[in-house]
């Protein structure tokens, strides 16, 4: 890269801005890096300590290891381990109560002796409460009290000062992705128990939205019978305002179905569309979905199809249901 004049008053270049950048990056890589020698014996009993817990997962953390902790537990919450964060000053002045006996602790200090935690410690430990320590110093008062001591120890930070939690809060972070992933796959957590967990996301709507939540059913649906004149279908279609009706024979089951393309087919033939039964204009074998389908798997069909509506039918091939790709982008699924 050439040479550029200074940015700043105290002469850092560009090149030097990039340098500190890559500089750092190779830094906190080399930190998470040291985590794989981590992941021994001490990770799986804080696996099994959870899994065998009948309780929640507490996550206490102080400034930002407080930021980090808050990440984990929402990590843990939506993973299938229920988790909540609690601030240590708080719980030194009254939210200690929002932790039973029946819960277990993941305690997170780089130095393991952060003034708000170590409080903490003696009274946990008469509620034989199980604590897991996520700390740089495994020679520290949270290392010693703790029952598991995950090691998120670096070498130096990657502040050229040392000082500000940089690499260290980095380690802290992975190894809890490390440990909610290894629970996750423990408890065989699914798609749809993540859905469930994220249900205003755009994966949940995905993975718990069925056809039935959508479709239009009832007076809603579009139906004509196999001699009704094609003008009459017509008008089924725009009072319904789906582009489509299903075409049913005397027991209700479904023979097909006519469409605005349908029609234009008819107009070019120059067919009487006053007096011409609907069945011979009609599309045969249509796209349809059985009710309960997914509405994604819906979503899916009409875009293979490249079609806007498709009929839901019940086990006797009974139209129930039409759903129109505009009900498919208005329940944001797409």
């Amino acid at each position: 890269m050439a040479h550029t004049e200074s940015i700043t008053k105290n002469s850092i270049t560009k090149e030097m801005l990039i340098d500190v950048g890559k500089r750092t990056v190779q830094m906190e890589l080399d930190a998470v890096s040291e985590l794989l020698r981590r992941i021994d014996t001490e990770f799986i009993r804080a696996c099994e300590i959870i899994l065998n817990g009948k309780g929640r997962v507490i996550v206490l953390g102080i400034g930002k290891s407080g930021h980090i902790a808050r990440k984990l537990a929402a990590t843990l919450a939506s993973t299938g381990t229920p988790s909540f964060f609690v601030h240590p000053s708080e719980a030194n002045h009254g939210d200690f109560g929002m932790i039973t006996d029946h819960d277990v602790v993941i305690a997170i200090s780089n130095s393991g002796k952060a003034p708000e935690i170590i409080p903490l410690l003696p009274l946990l430990k008469r509620k034989n409460i199980s604590i897991i320590a996520m700390t740089g110093k495994p020679e520290s008062s949270l290392a010693k009290i703790a029952d598991v001591v995950l090691d998120i120890g670096v070498a130096t930070e990657a502040c050229p000062l040392d000082l500000a939690p940089t690499s260290s809060t980095t380690t802290t972070l992975v190894m809890g992705d490390a440990l909610a992933m290894a629970l996750l796959e423990a408890r065989g957590f699914t798609q749809e128990e993540f859905a469930f967990t994220h249900p205003g996301g755009t994966l949940g709507k995905r993975l718990l939205t069925k056809v039935d939540d959508i479709m239009h059913s009832g007076n809603e649906l579009p139906k004509v019978s196999l001699e009704t004149p094609i003008r009459q279908a017509l008008l089924e279609v725009s009072e319904k305002g789906l582009g489509i009706t299903t075409v049913v024979d005397k027991k209700e089951h479904l023979c097909g179905v006519f469409t605005d393309g349908d029609l234009r087919r008819s107009l070019d033939k120059g067919i009487d569309i006053l007096h011409t039964p609907t069945h011979t204009a009609m599309t045969n074998n249509p796209t349809t979905m059985p009710v309960g389908s997914m509405a994604v798997d819906a979503l899916r069909a009409m875009e293979a199809k490249a079609i806007t509506a498709l009929v839901i039918t019940d086990e006797q091939q009974r139209p129930v249901g039409v759903v129109h790709m505009h009900d498919i982008l208005k329940a944001g699924l797409i």
